[in-house]
């Protein structure tokens, strides 16, 4: 791949005269710079524009920040978060933590020294301390005591309709089955959603839980139709959880939905290539990606936000298992 010092060689000129071109800043004679940009052609040169924008002190680059780029729910994400960038020339940088909280300090660090104009978030952990306001910041489903602005499902809502869906598919001993996180996280409101709405209708209902990520799917799933093997609905957390209860449950015998209902949240496997469909919580995905980048913008811009939490509603959407 050519350098810019091969460009500058090729052209008989300095270094600093094709930066100039490049960047169309500063004085070049017409000839010079037809030779700088026949060179440029000639070897095919890309120029950095992380090392471009860094001189410039500006950049068109925005970083998100994923704990997992497997997660069907997170790619949708990143796929239009990427798109409502492109539709105003800036580009995306993908930064997959998996999860962990030192990869996400290592991004941040990062993308702090690189100078990227701003960050979309998504972290379960404890980085409160290392998040800082040097760059524009919205965050996904995550709050912070420090004021940045957190874009959402409505999770407390989410949760009572998968209750209230639960009971009307005939489910009388429903059960909410998920992780719990080390920080609060809005989606710690989908349990709390799915026991008031239980509370309020006089249902009885089972909450099991174990601490996030799970790190081993035999031994939760194990541990639960052991316990609680007398429940007839089920709420996840995920829809991946909701699909990988439905294959455990499969090889027990247990039949979805005739012997149990179940109700997932995202909305990611409402594909007619999922059997069977899952019945789930659509989150608006397409509007949260394109709201989190909008305000994104605006914070870019020194414009004040009139709210700190953005929640944008949920539906429900009918599959084959309730």
């Amino acid at each position: 791949m050519a350098s810019i010092k091969d460009v500058a060689n090729l052209a008989g000129v300095a270094v600093g005269t094709v930066s100039r071109v490049i960047n169309n800043s500063g004085a070049v004679k017409p000839k010079t710079r037809r030779k700088v940009e026949e060179a440029i052609r000639e070897l095919n040169y890309i120029p950095n524009e992380v090392a471009r924008n860094f001189k410039m002190q500006k950049s068109k680059m925005v970083a998100l920040l994923l704990p997992s780029i497997w997660n069907p729910f997170f790619s949708e994400l990143a796929y239009y978060i990427e798109d409502e960038l492109d539709q105003e020339g800036f580009k995306l940088m993908l930064c997959n933590s998996g999860g962990k909280p030192e990869k996400e300090l290592y991004y941040l660090d990062m993308l702090r020294q690189n100078k990227v104009a701003g960050i979309v978030g998504i972290t379960y952990n404890d980085i409160e301390n290392n998040v800082s306001h040097d760059i524009p910041i919205v965050s996904i489903d995550r709050h912070f005591n420090k004021k940045i602005t957190c874009v959402t499902s409505d999770n407390y809502e989410g949760g009572r309709m998968a209750l209230r869906e639960l009971v009307k598919a005939g489910a009388r001993k429903p059960a909410f089955i998920g992780s719990v996180t080390s920080v609060f996280s809005e989606t710690m409101n989908r349990k709390k959603g799915f026991m008031h709405e239980a509370e309020a209708l006089g249902i009885d209902c089972v909450v099991y839980e174990k601490p996030d990520p799970i790190v081993d799917d035999e031994a939760y799933f194990n541990e639960f139709f052991n316990e609680h093997g007398d429940v007839d609905g089920i709420f996840a957390i995920t829809d991946m959880l909701a699909a990988n209860y439905i294959e455990r449950a499969r090889k027990r015998g247990v039949r979805v939905p005739e012997d149990v209902k179940v109700v997932g949240y995202d909305g990611i496997q409402d594909n007619p290539y999922f059997h069977p469909i899952l019945s789930t919580i659509r989150q608006p995905v397409e509007e949260m990606a394109r709201m989190a980048i909008r305000l994104l913008y605006s914070k870019m811009e020194g414009e004040p936000l009139i709210e700190q939490v953005y929640r944008i509603p949920v539906t429900f959407k009918q599959g084959e298992t309730t």
